[in-house]
């Protein structure tokens, strides 16, 4: 089957090419720690519908941090094991 062509990328945000994938992980971590903190923070202004908004996306929020810290342990125990 033909391969469809790949899209070009957005420069716009570009990240550095010699990154690590463990350092991509640490940063998203920490971006994702300071956005649960931002909704649920912001969740404490508010009141009714709005609260329970800003408290469900601190939540999904939380969830991606845990799966992005999941993936960093898997990349520590990786360097770690034994060869």
């Amino acid at each position: 089957l033909p391969r469809k062509p790949l899209l070009k990328p957005n420069t716009r945000y570009l990240i550095a090419p010699g990154i690590d994938s463990e350092e991509l992980l640490a940063d998203a971590s920490e971006t994702l720690t300071c956005a649960k903190t931002m909704a649920t923070d912001f969740a404490g202004l508010v009141d009714g519908s709005q609260r329970h908004v800003l408290l469900g996306i601190a939540q999904l929020i939380m969830l991606s941090e845990l799966a992005v810290n999941r993936a960093l342990d898997n990349l520590e125990l990786k360097t770690e094991a034994p060869l």
